[in-house]
């Protein structure tokens, strides 16, 4: 299947990008993150051949990111309904539709996340728990962590991590 590859790399990005790491999956979960869980209403929203579709997710059923889960008996229908794992990918699809917003709509944004507390369009940020600042290239240090060794997928990333 594709990704088992990056599944066996020892590398979380590409453990990450073995899940989600396809331009239909990143779609199917923004329409899951948008309230589209009807497979139906996802095929239509994205105009998707229903193979590809239903292999995607599978996949997601798979891996933990969705649960298939009957709304008719007869004929009996589903909706795939996002796990904790699922939604906890909210951050990266967000982060991607804000990327695309700035750097692929021309100035002229399709979709517009408003935060619900202040009421704003979203300017989504990837910040530090703990002190709140902005993390970026610039102040990030990455150190090994206890799962660390070289290996497919991490060969040489040793030789760029801070072992001081």
């Amino acid at each position: 299947m594709k990704g088992e590859r990056f599944a066996r790399m020892h590398c979380s990005v590409a453990r990450a990008a073995a899940v989600m790491a396809d331009q239909w999956t990143v779609l199917i979960l923004r329409d899951l993150f948008l309230g589209l869980n009807r497979y139906e209403d996802l095929r239509a929203d994205l105009g998707i051949a229903t193979n590809i579709l239903a292999d995607r997710l599978e996949h997601l059923t798979a891996e933990g990111v969705v649960e298939r889960t009957a709304y008719q008996e007869r004929p009996v229908r589903h909706e795939y309904v996002l796990t904790d794992s699922g939604r906890d990918l909210y951050g990266a699809v967000l982060t991607l539709l804000t990327w695309g917003d700035r750097h692929r709509s021309e100035g002229r944004p399709p979709l517009i996340p408003v935060h619900d507390t202040c009421g704003r369009p979203a300017d989504p940020r990837v910040t530090c728990g703990h002190c709140g600042e902005e993390l970026t290239p610039e102040t990030v240090t990455h150190t090994p962590g206890p799962g660390g060794r070289t290996a497919p997928g991490t060969a040489l990333v040793h030789t760029v991590l801070d072992t001081a």
